[in-house]
């Protein structure tokens, strides 16, 4: 059976990605940022695609879907509007996602089988841990056992970048959720350097030269071409464990946030918006539009998710749905001796 997938805040599609890879189809997107919406539309299509603030948009409208994806702000919640009926918290985003849900019920007599929500590893402790039990609560309400794990796309993705996200999964069925399983570690075999091409000469506007006030404090701090490394306005930090940092959507608003390399050349020069893409799991052949501004590529890529975590997730949660009983999916590699 093919699983129909409904994405909010479906960004550049990278949910959405590592969904159709384990095989499910997207049947409808909703994203609100244009630009977010340009580059989607690139690699996608226009087919599915609902751009607009989904506060406006008619919920009842969306077709009928199997499972709910969400990569959702992080916001606080107030318990005691939650337990009001939300009134207090009505312009939260978390709560369009019950909406969504609700006009589902409303309109094809039953809820998505499965839920998949996505966001920064601090929601488990965020508001004194007020905001997950709001997030947990509310879900069970609508009837699905949850259960969340914070995964580390270097550990789970095999992506060389430290990035620590919590994953949140439902099921409607309780034997389901009980033999729901999150994917196992695998070893980190992608290396920096088969997603940097340290020989490779690009724009000068990547680099730093004597030109920049911060020239001298990297030229003496960054040694190391095995690794990446952050401009701190006064410090340089060297990333020890040779992976990338956490991409952010900030890397957008100027270059201190975008991680550094030393190239083969001894030159100092920022990571590509093509790199950040790459350290995110996304395959080769997605591109940025033509004419898309760096600012709005680097904020793409780290407000995207790693696809290769997504998409063991997503296979664990087909196959969940399928019946299948099978052991958790490790990756194997052969060692040589």
């Amino acid at each position: 059976m093919t699983y129909r997938v409904g994405s909010m805040f479906a960004g550049i599609g990278g949910t959405c990605l590592g969904f159709a890879q384990a095989g499910a189809e997207i049947a409808w997107a909703n994203e609100i940022d244009k630009n977010a919406c340009i580059t989607y539309r690139n690699y996608f299509g226009n087919s599915y695609l609902e751009e607009g603030d989904i506060t406006k948009i008619d919920k009842r409208q969306i077709p009928e879907i199997d499972i709910l994806i969400a990569g959702f702000p992080c916001q606080a919640f107030s318990i005691a509007g939650y337990r009001k009926g939300f009134e207090d918290d009505r312009g939260n985003v978390f709560f369009q996602i019950l909406e969504v849900l609700k006009a589902q019920e409303e309109v094809y007599g039953h809820l998505p089988q499965a839920i998949m929500l996505e966001n920064v590893k601090n929601l488990f402790t965020h508001d004194k841990g007020n905001t997950f039990k709001v997030i947990r609560e509310a879900l069970e309400t609508f009837g699905y056992f949850v259960k969340a794990e914070v995964l580390n796309s270097m550990e789970y993705g095999n992506v060389p970048q430290n990035r620590e996200r919590i994953y949140i999964v439902g099921f409607q069925d309780k034997s389901q959720a009980d033999s729901f399983i999150f994917p196992d570690p695998i070893p980190l075999t992608n290396k920096l350097d088969d997603v940097i091409d340290r020989s490779k000469k690009v724009d000068s506007r990547y680099y730093y030269d004597e030109s920049s006030q911060y020239y001298k404090m990297l030229k003496e701090s960054m040694v190391n071409k095995n690794t990446t490394y952050q401009l701190r306005r006064i410090y340089v930090r060297e990333n020890r464990s040779n992976v990338s940092p956490t991409l952010t959507a900030n890397m957008g608003t100027g270059g201190h946030n975008v991680p550094l390399i030393l190239d083969n050349e001894d030159n100092i020069r920022k990571l590509l918006p093509e790199e950040c893409l790459l350290l995110q799991g996304f395959p080769k052949d997605y591109h940025y539009p033509e004419g898309m501004a760096n600012t709005h590529k680097y904020k793409q890529a780290g407000n995207s998710v790693t696809v290769p975590v997504v998409k063991r997730i997503a296979t664990q949660i087909i196959t969940t749905l399928n019946g299948k009983k099978e052991e958790n999916q490790v990756y194997k590699y052969i060692t040589a001796t």
